[in-house]
């Protein structure tokens, strides 16, 4: 999970209420200009001054860490020769070649080095954590808004070891730490077992273009109902007679259901171009993906029946076509033309039904 801290330097009215919030919320870190807003903070949090502009109070000892300038207030490691009791990270503002070079310095070397960046590109962030990899400090990077921060937490696949926002509003703070969470980790899949395979006649199918390169043993998660999905193989495997759109996955009839991120499903019918998709391999290990397009086309359908082990029913509608594949145990590619009764495929069964997309306890019968 990555590190969240919360700047209340500039929070004035509203210090107090978004406080409370990032406690809630556990946020790691509140920063402040001065040690009377960290005092009252409980143990559960690290305290944090960066009086940045202003000169360093005397006394110390309230902040777990203090983030200073050089310029102004000393190196890091003189100032915690003076005070043993407390840490101290340094600040950067990378604004052209050299402090882009100090920046590099600093996440090599220093504990804690807090980076704010002149320019939107994320150029630069790029280099510093390549510069800082198998460094043992931590980089804060200082964003405008929680969608910079979900952006830099992916910069080079690894992200920044955190971010510092100033939270314009209450909310942040929670959008925040959800963003700061990471990726839906790891989904439990079970080995289905094919019923039955039949021809449904015409209708649209999906095929859902995306942003990422598919691995062999990856897909989507795709089904009739929101109780049971079977998981859909990407179009990375060679095909006699066209070429390989690593990128793609044949999904399915166009009312299927899909999971999306934060928990959500959505109908293929609804992914747009920028939207999210929940890519997962033949392990369960999940990945949101963004949809670049999708295409819907009239195709013959084929209807394909599972049961699960507890005996729930499963049901996925795709193109009748044998370059249509599924997943079955171990990441072995399935033509969905060759399944008969008895095989095993891969699946997923959500816990709970959906209302708009949500999971929500109620009671609902799908069929």
């Amino acid at each position: 999970m990555k590190l969240c801290w919360l700047d209340i330097r500039n929070a004035d009215g509203a210090k107090k209420a978004i406080v409370e919030e990032a406690l809630h919320q556990r946020v790691d870190a509140i920063v402040a200009a001065n040690t009377a807003d960290l005092e009252p903070l409980p143990p559960t949090v690290k305290k944090v001054l960066f009086p940045q502009n202003q000169p360093l109070p005397d006394q110390l000892e309230l902040a777990d860490l203090v983030i200073v300038d050089p310029a102004r207030h000393g190196e890091p490691a003189e100032l915690a020769l003076v005070h043993p009791d407390v840490e101290f990270g340094r600040f950067v503002h990378i604004t052209d070649a050299d402090s882009l070079e100090d920046a590099c310095r600093a996440a090599r070397l220093d504990q804690w080095s807090v980076l704010a960046f002149k320019d939107p590109t994320k150029i630069p962030l790029e280099i510093v954590l390549a510069a800082a990899a198998g460094a043992d400090g931590s980089t804060i990077t200082q964003v405008a808004d929680v969608e910079e921060a979900q952006i830099v937490f992916g910069v080079l696949e690894h992200g920044s070891d955190g971010v510092m926002l100033a939270p314009g509003a209450l909310g942040e703070a929670t959008s925040l730490k959800s963003a700061a969470v990471g990726g839906p980790g790891e989904l439990a899949l079970v080995e289905l077992e094919i019923t039955g395979i039949r021809r449904a006649g015409m209708g649209e199918r999906a095929c859902v273009d995306t942003c990422s390169h598919f691995r062999p043993d990856e897909g989507i998660l795709v089904g009739s109902h929101s109780t049971g999905m079977i998981l859909s193989c990407s179009e990375t495997h060679p095909l006699p007679y066209m070429p390989t759109r690593p990128f793609r996955v044949n999904a399915g009839a166009l009312h299927s259901y899909t999971l999306s991120d934060a928990g959500r499903t959505n109908y293929l019918s609804e992914l747009v171009s920028g939207g999210k998709v929940l890519a997962v391999d033949a392990k369960g290990q999940a990945r949101v993906v963004t949809v670049g397009r999708v295409k819907i086309e009239t195709r013959p359908l084929l209807s394909i029946d599972a049961v699960s082990p507890s005996g729930v029913d499963v049901n996925l509608i795709v193109q009748d076509d044998w370059h249509v594949r599924v997943l079955g145990p171990g990441g072995t590619v399935l033509n969905v033309t060759e399944l008969t009764p008895g095989m095993k495929v891969l699946g997923h069964l959500p816990t709970k039904q959906r209302h708009v997309g949500y999971p929500i306890d109620e009671f609902c019968i799908e069929k």
